[in-house]
């Protein structure tokens, strides 16, 4: 083989590495871009579904304390964010979740509070029954962000 081919092949052998390192390389750039974008698109999706969960229990908590009668669209609006969060949330925060929609029923068929026993809940830390849901979001959330890094 004469000079000129090894120089010529040997040019373009480092032309074909070059290329393909920049092809990975932009490849690997946009993967992770795209799973970045994905991961934060899912944190908003989460985020709205357990704020929304937050206030459908809240309503339904307060509403089965003073009341006997179920808040059926309270409760239905409850039920189709558990089952959202069936598909979407890890299992700490579904069990959590679902911890709370059995309070609340469990408190529909309890004797209704009046305004001073729930005074005297507030005042002693009883009536929150988020804590737990809360800090299993809370974990979730910091998992997804230890994933988006």
């Amino acid at each position: 083989m004469d000079g000129s081919a090894i120089s010529a092949l040997a040019a373009l052998m480092g032309a074909m590495v070059g290329g393909l390192t920049s092809v990975t390389a932009t490849w690997l750039t946009q993967r992770t871009q795209v799973r970045a974008q994905w991961l934060g698109q899912e944190v908003v999706r989460r985020q709205d579904l357990y704020n929304g969960f937050i206030e459908d229990a809240s309503r339904c908590y307060v509403h089965a304390l003073q009341h006997d009668e179920p808040d059926i669209p309270g409760l239905v609006n409850l039920y189709a964010k558990l089952g959202r969060m069936g598909i979407l949330s890890s299992s700490k925060v579904l069990a959590t979740a679902q911890h709370i929609e059995r309070k609340i029923l469990d408190t529909y068929v309890a004797p209704d509070k009046t305004f001073l026993e729930l005074r005297e809940m507030v005042q002693g830390g009883s009536v929150n029954l988020l804590d737990e849901f809360s800090a299993a979001c809370r974990e979730e959330f910091e998992f997804l962000r230890g994933r988006k890094s």
